[in-house]
């Protein structure tokens, strides 16, 4: 049999502040014969997240950084098209972190298998992926519960959406703040969000004290900077602060300064509480459960935007950057 040619995303130099197509390239590999105990799985959906921008800089973190020269990492969705292990056959759906690249080998105990009548399978990447565990671990991190009224911060992004979607389902009061009029039409006619808003047509302070003019409970913050400080103004004394994410920072060369109203954590008895979904792998069965089953009975809606082809990856990806996303942004390859 030959060898599979698969074509990949490469990392060429580390990006400095926002990346460009420069740091990338396409380079195209030989796949070895595979072995007793392999699979080869052929991808079908790739996932592109802000995460990935900060393994893109060399240091030390939560993850290793990238190497240059080498295929980038992250969420995909394939099927296996040859296998020579017992655990799985030819058919069979997986996900793993083989992304950035139309095909891979790898053992079974790399894989997770899914359900492939549950459509579309980029769900997998999205509210039934780690996107929306991190939604789900977010709100269970800080025992979100009915009645709270609960602040999103890149609420019509992929953690963010499904967030304030979780949490309506909780019986929680939900304000999300998007990027434009269009998102903001988004949270509230498809997620359900009570009040949402656009953070780019006025102070986030005086905009999320008119959606919540009594305070809040809970702030999921996707952004930092600027929000996460007008979110410790109107947090509520004992309020809590799921920090999952802090776009807004992503690509600064440079550090900015943090919150100039720290104080409020020490005045007002707040908690704030980080979460990387990874360490919650073993509660995985349980997320694809309760969400899965919303999913499936109509209750949660899986929004994402597609781009076509790996050659379309690189732009996806900064596109993140630029507010070019509705949900979760996927590369659905040929």
């Amino acid at each position: 049999m030959t060898n599979t040619i698969s074509r990949e995303i490469q990392l060429v130099s580390r990006p400095k502040g926002m990346p460009t197509a420069d740091n990338f390239t396409i380079a195209q590999t030989e796949l070895k014969p595979l072995q007793e105990g392999q699979v080869l799985v052929r991808n079908l959906y790739i996932s592109v997240d802000p995460y990935m921008r900060g393994r893109m800089n060399e240091g030390k973190s939560y993850v290793p950084p990238f190497k240059l020269g080498k295929a980038l990492e992250g969420g995909a969705v394939g099927e296996v098209i040859e296998s020579r292990a017992q655990e799985l056959k030819p058919g069979d759906v997986v996900t793993s972190q083989y992304g950035w690249r139309e095909y891979f080998i790898a053992a079974p105990k790399d894989l997770h298998q899914v359900n492939r009548e549950i459509q579309p399978l980029s769900v997998y990447l999205g509210a039934l992926g780690m996107t929306g565990m991190t939604a789900w671990v977010g709100l269970n991190l800080v025992e979100v519960k009915a009645g709270d009224v609960i602040f999103v911060s890149g609420a019509a992004g992929a953690v963010g959406n499904v967030a304030g979607q979780l949490a309506k389902l909780r019986g929680c009061h939900v304000i999300g703040s998007a990027g434009s009029g269009s998102k903001v039409k988004f949270l509230l006619e498809e997620c359900g969000f009570d009040r949402a808003f656009d953070y780019k047509v006025g102070p986030v302070l005086e905009q999320l004290n008119r959606a919540a003019p009594d305070g809040i409970d809970v702030y999921f913050d996707n952004v930092g900077g600027e929000t996460l400080e007008a979110a410790l103004s109107a947090l509520r004394v004992h309020g809590r602060i799921i920090a999952c994410g802090g776009i807004s920072g992503y690509n600064e060369e440079k550090p900015q300064p943090g919150p100039s109203n720290l104080f409020y954590m020490v005045t007002k008895r707040l908690t704030m509480k980080g979460l990387i979904v990874r360490d919650w792998l073993d509660r995985q069965s349980e997320f694809e459960q309760e969400v899965g089953g919303y999913f499936q009975a109509g209750k949660l809606k899986n929004k994402e935007t597609v781009v076509a082809g790996i050659e379309g990856a690189v732009g996806a990806f900064i596109g993140l950057f630029e507010g070019k996303n509705v949900g979760k942004m996927v590369v659905k390859l040929d």
